[in-house]
């Protein structure tokens, strides 16, 4: 026993691995899967460029500090279209995003851009203004809810990459602490800039 233990010090962000697939696992065999209502369709994957994280001209540790703790902004090169529920929608070329909000110690395993990329792209959109655009630009869907949001964002993944748990587990993990991305983006009160 001891050796386990130590094995799993010495290797935590294996162990912490472990513990997720094993925890979802679980949650896969006793809960009864809900029916998906939402229907999801994109043509193609959106084309992104990395953004750089601009630690030059910073000095030595804020530079390692950023190197360390930033995350990734990409930049969405042209307009991605996609449907949901039969609506056509759009995410219009220049929009910035980070991706799914996976902890740092996580993200060896799990990115913010891999199977969580598509619903973590709409989610980031629908966050930051409160809305998804339609693809005519001159409307959306209305106001959401963060809960919405949220909601949108786990059944898109359902669909798009299958992983039940993972995805009710990420939705989780947003209705506890996505309030602060939700609450700072009201505060700066964004409107999308084609509706301007």
């Amino acid at each position: 026993m001891e050796i386990i233990v130590t094995l799993a010090t010495k290797f935590w962000q294996w162990s912490i691995l472990i513990a997720v697939v094993i925890i979802t696992f679980l949650i896969n065999l006793l809960d009864k899967k809900k029916k998906n209502d939402l229907t999801f369709h994109a043509d193609e994957m959106p084309e992104l460029k990395p953004v750089p994280i601009k630690t030059k001209g910073k000095g030595f540790w804020k530079g390692i500090v950023m190197w360390l703790l930033s995350t990734r902004n990409w930049e969405v090169k042209k307009d991605w279209k996609y449907n949901i529920d039969g609506t056509e929608y759009v995410i219009p070329a220049g929009f910035v995003f980070d991706g799914a909000s996976i902890p740092k110690f996580l993200r060896t395993f799990f990115s913010p851009v891999g199977v969580l990329l598509i619903g973590g792209l709409v989610h980031d959109y629908a966050y930051k203004y409160k809305t998804l655009l339609e693809v005519n630009k001159n409307k959306t869907m209305g106001e959401l809810t963060q809960k919405r949001a949220d909601e949108i964002f786990r059944d898109i993944n359902i669909v798009v990459n299958g992983f039940y748990s993972m995805n009710y587990l990420a939705y989780w993990s947003l209705r506890i602490g996505g309030f602060v991305a939700w609450n700072g983006h009201r505060k700066r009160d964004n409107k999308i800039p084609e509706l301007k």
